[in-house]
């Protein structure tokens, strides 16, 4: 049985988010997958979620889009890579490690190259994955599909953003309920 998504055991991992690949993003899927990074984004600072964010070849695809830098709580660790795979960044390992968090919750780009390498690398790893269906995207939709397929059989827990919103609160009394909500109308 797949375990639900735990607030104090969770990290939010944003994949490759940058301007010059989000220009290659389709419509809607682009807007789609934004808007709910920002959610996730902006509850994980609410409920105090770490927040890791890569970027693949700054140098040449830019900078993580300004929109959710904005939305990325101060605390936020930063990897530049050039491997697909989050998991080959420097340090990224030791820094995943050192949380002491066994989820990753994951966003980003794009859903059948870098998003799939490192989930299936954080699997490996012994980690529990959440890849949220609508907050990552791929230049095709065929793409995007057969990636979400590959990476449900491999053991990845793929569920949308409101699941894993109402997962890391679990009560309609918690303090967040209401402001969470208000992100998703």
């Amino acid at each position: 049985m797949a375990p639900l998504c735990r607030k104090d055991d969770s990290l939010l991992l944003c994949v490759d988010i940058q301007d010059r690949l989000l220009a290659a993003m389709v419509e809607p899927a682009r807007t789609r997958m934004l808007d709910n990074t920002e959610h996730l984004l902006k509850t994980s600072v609410m409920l105090d979620i770490p927040v890791f964010y890569t970027e693949q070849y700054p140098v040449g695809l830019g900078p993580t889009t300004e929109r959710l830098k904005r939305a990325m709580p101060v605390t936020a660790r930063h990897f530049d890579k050039t491997h697909f795979s989050c998991c080959s960044a420097d340090d990224f390992r030791e820094a995943l490690h050192d949380t002491h968090k066994r989820q990753v919750v994951v966003t980003g780009m794009e859903t059948h190259i870098c998003v799939l390498q490192t989930v299936m690398e954080l699997l490996d790893d012994g980690y529990e994955v959440y890849v949220v269906d609508d907050a990552v995207c791929s230049q095709r939709m065929a793409h995007w599909k057969s990636a979400l397929h590959r990476l449900r059989q491999a053991g990845a827990i793929v569920a949308p953003t409101e699941s894993i919103l109402f997962e890391w609160l679990r009560n309609s009394g918690d303090k967040h309920f209401k402001a969470v909500s208000a992100l998703l109308r």
